[in-house]
């Protein structure tokens, strides 16, 4: 799946909303991208922008949804510029990727300014590497918030123009002076004084709306999301309020009333939006190399030729270990062979050696370096391939195990064993792992932190000022199985089977609602939050291998005051881009076995080779 995803310009509809702020900007947006894209569509406007706020978490997620709805995806961040002076505040500029290389760019900007020693919770982009990165992305001036609107708003007309030329020169031909109406104070102000700039500049206007949230009646539950976010409460009369009633997704007539006497800002939205055509590979695994032995021809051995030599040495080893009696083992041969060549060619056809090669690596690798590894669990443990290249310890024959089960031509996926490590060695496989592909091409994965029902209630009840021990007898009515999704919201005509609808299963929920107006106040609220994302972490297991950098494919996020990079798309969007997967779970089991065998050598002399393999 690929391909750029378009959309019919229409000559009476030239405006394209190119700013808005989604729940992964985490801080404070809660638009969700599906009902963004349909807003727009509905529209009928060709295309839509999604620039979070530091970050492209959401940027694989519009791509798909916006596709799908033939609706052009334009994807871009809204993105903290470092400071000119120390101590200064830091500005934002909105960057939006035109092509493929913008792509790159953004991705390697954005992972250089959360990777950096002693970032900050929001990262900075550095101008030296704005300077040097930036072919292939537009450039606006971020309105109030940039280095020109905040020079205009201080009556340093010298300086803005100073800053916007330095900004043109920078990025040339893809630089825009951005006007807002978006109901601040600071709006017309900074547009009278903007507008001349541009003029006298020779710089084109354009004209956004940062979007923060859906719809108009969508405010009081932004203001709580952003409350949860900085910890406040509505109610404080000190909390700054950095947002208006405006700041949700407006039509294409309600933009053209708003700058009716300024009809170029409105046109040139089109105008970049026909400048954005990203087109991003979907589907296709990208695997790294492995390194194959060097040939007396001084060439690497084909990966092939070498993946089903080791395949059958591992066999042998096997089959001397499970038939020590060399007759019956000599029986017992032509029925491993023939199964592993057909698995031998079943992994060259669909084009995985590789995978196969990477995984055994590092598992022989732990094993031979004190690193307990669990004996394979789940479909793995039906190649007979992965037993002879002692990924896992079990022989598939013996217990009737199916390959197809792990890997079917007919449904073509990628492979994916479950690999247990000793909790207490994993980190040590990481790093071997890190040191042999580079460790600009291993990261982590990150995952996002949603609202279930229950925590959304009681972060909703916080910042609105509510006693916690009231939340907390409303948060128990919910019901909260294990495994199952429970929502808020009121049960549809046609309820979903694998949804927990807390009201049909509380009642008492429902005559609160109707009886106590706070309560009704709270679980409003608690519905339009729920599901949102919460927080940023990190994949349990997931560990990606790149063909080379991870920001080629995609940008990298760093929590602060962590080291570990994980990847700024999460599981699902990852494997989209086709960057695999290796999953090394952290097993505490595996640590008590090694101690165990650890004393028992210790203390039985007898025992010194004591290897649980060889336990009947």
């Amino acid at each position: 799946m690929g391909g750029r995803a378009g959309g019919s310009y229409n000559a009476r509809m030239p405006f394209v909303h190119l700013r808005s702020h989604t729940e992964f900007s985490v801080v404070d947006g809660t638009v969700r991208i599906d009902d963004l894209v349909a807003a727009a569509a509905k529209d009928k406007q060709p295309a839509v922008a999604v620039t979070d706020l530091s970050n492209l978490f959401g940027a694989l997620k519009l791509y798909k949804a916006a596709q799908k709805k033939g609706v052009q995806p334009i994807i871009g961040a809204d993105v903290w510029l470092e400071p000119e002076e120390a101590g200064k505040a830091p500005t934002r500029l909105l960057l939006l990727i035109q092509n493929r290389k913008g792509y790159l760019r953004l991705c390697e900007l954005l992972g250089e300014a959360w990777t950096a020693p002693g970032q900050r919770t929001h990262a900075w982009v550095h101008w030296a590497s704005l300077a040097a990165n930036n072919e292939g992305l537009i450039c606006l001036s971020s309105a109030e918030m940039g280095l020109v609107g905040q020079a205009l708003l201080m009556g340093d007309v010298a300086k803005a123009e100073a800053q916007a030329r330095k900004l043109a020169e920078t990025f040339p031909n893809r630089f825009y002076i951005e006007l807002q109406r978006g109901g601040h104070s600071t709006n017309e102000p900074y547009i009278r004084e903007a507008v001349p700039l541009a003029a006298r500049l020779k710089l084109p206007v354009v004209a956004t709306h940062p979007i923060q949230f859906q719809g108009p009646d969508d405010f009081q539950a932004h203001e709580a999301r952003t409350c949860i976010a900085e910890g406040e409460t509505l109610g404080n009369p000190k909390r700054i309020k950095r947002f208006t009633r405006d700041q949700h997704f407006k039509t294409t007539a309600e933009m053209e009333a708003l700058f009716a006497d300024i009809p170029s800002a409105i046109t040139n939205t089109l105008a970049i939006a026909r400048r954005c055509s990203l087109t991003l590979v979907l589907g296709k695994p990208q695997l790294p190399n492995f390194p194959t032995p060097i040939m007396p021809n001084g060439e690497p051995q084909p990966m092939e030729d070498f993946f089903r030599e080791l395949s059958h040495e591992g066999l042998n080893e096997r089959l001397i270990h499970l038939f020590p009696d060399e007759a019956e083992r000599e029986k017992q041969r032509p029925t491993y062979v023939e199964r592993l060549d057909f698995e031998i060619n079943t992994i060259l056809n669909m084009g995985f050696p590789g995978y196969f090669l990477i995984v055994q690596d590092f598992i022989n690798w732990a094993k031979n370096n004190g690193c307990p590894v669990g004996p394979g669990r789940g479909s793995g443990a039906g190649s007979l391939v992965a037993y002879a290249l002692k990924i896992t310890d079990l022989d598939p024959l013996k217990y009737n195990l199916l390959f197809e089960r792990f890997l079917n031509p007919e449904r073509v996926s990628m492979p994916d064993f479950d690999i247990d490590f000793c909790q207490g060695n994993r980190d040590r496989v990481i790093d071997y792992v890190k040191d042999r592909y580079g460790r600009d091409a291993v990261s982590q994965i990150a995952t996002f932190g949603t609202m279930a029902a229950k925590a959304a209630l009681r972060d909703v009840g916080r910042v609105l000022g509510m006693g916690y021990g009231h939340v907390d007898s409303i948060a128990k009515l919910i019901p909260a199985p294990p495994g199952k999704s429970v929502t808020l919201a009121r049960v549809p005509a046609e309820p979903d089977p694998g949804i927990i609808y807390a009201r049909k299963e509380a009642p008492e929920l429902e005559e609160r609602e109707k009886a106590e107006e706070e309560v009704a106040s709270l679980l409003e609220l608690a519905m339009r939050v729920e599901g949102m994302v919460r927080n940023i972490g990190m994949h349990a297991g997931g560990v990606l291998i790149a063909p080379g950098k991870i920001t080629d494919f995609c940008p990298l996020y760093q929590q602060p005051g962590s080291d570990s990079a994980v990847s700024q798309y999460d599981k699902d969007d990852v494997e989209a881009i086709g960057l695999v997967k290796f999953d090394f779970l952290g097993l505490a089991t595996l640590t008590i076995l090694e101690l165990a065998k650890d004393y028992i050598v210790a203390r039985h002399p007898d025992q010194k080779d004591f290897d649980f393999a060889k336990i009947p």
